[in-house]
C-alpha cells in the first residue's frame, strides 16, 4: 500500500477542487395531489443557486388551466411554491415536464396522488429524462427503484461521506479490521438513519454537518501520526471510532431524505431501499479505490522502483484530506 500512497495523494491535490463544496445541489421535488375529480394540489420546491431559485418550470398538461400566481419563497434551502389547478381530464395517461431541467445537474423527485389509490406514485426526472407520462398505477417495485437510485447517487455524490471512508481506507491496513470499521459504519448511520426518518431523533442540520466534517479532520489526524508513537483507540479499534462516526453520517443521510421526502404509505420501503442505495454507492467507492490500489501497484513500483518504496508513507495522505475537511469544517461553522 505504501508505494501508491504519494501518487494516490497527488490525484487527491488534483481532484480537490472539484469537491471543495460537499455535496452537489438537492434535488428538486414535484408533489400533485388529487382533491376532486378535476382540482389538484400543487407543491413545488426548487433548489437554491447562489440566493436565487433554479431556473427550472412545472409543465403541467394542457388540460390544467391555473399556474402559480405567487413568486418562490425561500424557505431556508429551496423555494418553495404552491398552488391549485383545474384539469378537465385524468392525469394519468398524460406528461408532466421539468422545463429546461436538461440544462441543469440536480433530478426531480415527482410524487402524484390520486382519489382512488392510497399510495402516492412516485417518479424520477432527471436531465437525460426530464419528463414522465404518468402511468395507469404504480407498484412498490417502482418506488422501491426510485429510492434506491436516489441513495446511490447520494452517497456517490456527498464527498464529505466518501472522504470519510477514504480516510478509513488509508487509515487501517488490516484487512480485517477494515472489513470490522466498514461494518460498524453502515450500520451505525442506518440505526441514525431510520431514527431520524421516524421522528424518534430531531437533530438541527448545520451542526450535524459541521461534526461531520470534524470527524473526517479527526481521521486525517489519525493517518498522520507515525507509527512509533503509542497507539490511540482509533488506531487499536477503529470500528468504533467508525461506529461512533457513523451515527452522525446518519444524521446526515437523514437530513437529504427529508429534503427529498417519503411517500407516507411507503414509509419503511422506500427508507430500505434509499438505505440499500447507500450502501451499494459506499460499496462501489470501497471496491473502485481498493481496484486501484491493486491496479497500480506493479505499475508504480515498475517505474520508481526502489525510490518509492523508501518514500513517503501513507502519512501524506493525510494532509490533503485534513486540509479539505478543515475548509469544510470552517465553512459549515461560518453558516451558522
Amino acid at each position: 500500500m505504501r508505494h501508491l500512497l504519494p501518487l494516490i495523494a497527488l490525484l487527491v491535490g488534483f481532484v480537490a477542487p472539484t469537491f471543495v463544496h460537499a455535496h452537489a445541489l438537492e434535488p428538486g421535488y414535484l408533489e400533485i395531489s388529487q382533491e376532486t375529480d378535476s382540482d389538484w394540489y400543487v407543491f413545488w420546491r426548487k433548489p437554491d443557486v447562489q440566493g436565487a431559485p433554479m431556473d427550472i418550470d412545472v409543465m403541467l398538461p394542457d388540460t390544467c388551466t391555473e399556474l402559480p400566481f405567487e413568486a418562490p419563497v425561500f424557505d431556508g434551502r429551496a423555494w418553495t411554491q404552491i398552488w391549485r389547478t383545474t384539469c378537465s381530464e385524468d392525469l394519468r395517461g398524460n406528461t408532466i415536464r421539468i422545463d429546461r431541467l436538461e440544462e441543469q445537474r440536480t433530478d426531480v423527485l415527482l410524487r402524484v396522488g390520486y382519489l382512488d389509490t392510497v399510495n402516492m406514485a412516485t417518479f424520477r426526472l432527471t436531465p437525460d429524462a426530464p419528463a414522465v407520462t404518468l402511468p395507469a398505477q404504480q407498484g412498490l417495485v417502482q418506488t422501491l427503484w426510485q429510492y434506491g437510485v436516489l441513495g446511490f447517487e447520494h452517497i456517490l455524490e456527498g464527498w464529505d461521506h466518501l472522504l470519510f471512508v477514504f480516510a478509513l481506507l488509508v487509515l487501517i491496513r488490516d484487512l480485517r479490521q477494515l472489513i470490522w470499521a466498514v461494518t460498524a459504519f453502515t450500520v451505525a448511520h442506518s440505526i441514525t438513519l431510520g431514527l431520524a426518518t421516524f421522528g424518534v431523533l430531531n437533530v438541527p442540520g448545520p451542526p450535524v454537518e459541521a461534526v461531520i466534517a470534524l470527524s473526517i479532520v479527526f481521521l486525517a489526524t489519525e493517518v498522520l501520526r507515525s507509527d512509533d508513537k503509542p497507539k490511540t483507540l482509533a488506531s487499536r479499534f477503529p470500528w468504533v471510532i467508525s461506529f461512533g462516526f457513523g451515527l452522525l453520517h446518519g444524521l446526515g443521510f437523514a437530513g437529504a431524505l427529508a429534503e427529498i421526502g417519503l411517500p407516507e404509505q411507503d414509509i419503511p420501503a422506500a427508507l430500505l431501499a434509499f438505505n440499500l442505495g447507500v450502501e451499494a454507492g459506499q460499496l462501489v467507492f470501497i471496491f473502485a479505490v481498493l481496484g486501484v490500489f491493486l491496479a497500480l501497484k506493479k505499475t508504480l513500483l515498475m517505474v520508481w522502483g526502489w525510490s518509492i518504496a523508501h518514500g513517503p508513507s501513507r502519512q501524506i495522505l493525510g494532509y490533503p484530506i485534513g486540509c479539505i475537511a478543515a475548509f469544510w469544517l470552517a465553512e459549515r461553522l461560518a453558516g451558522f
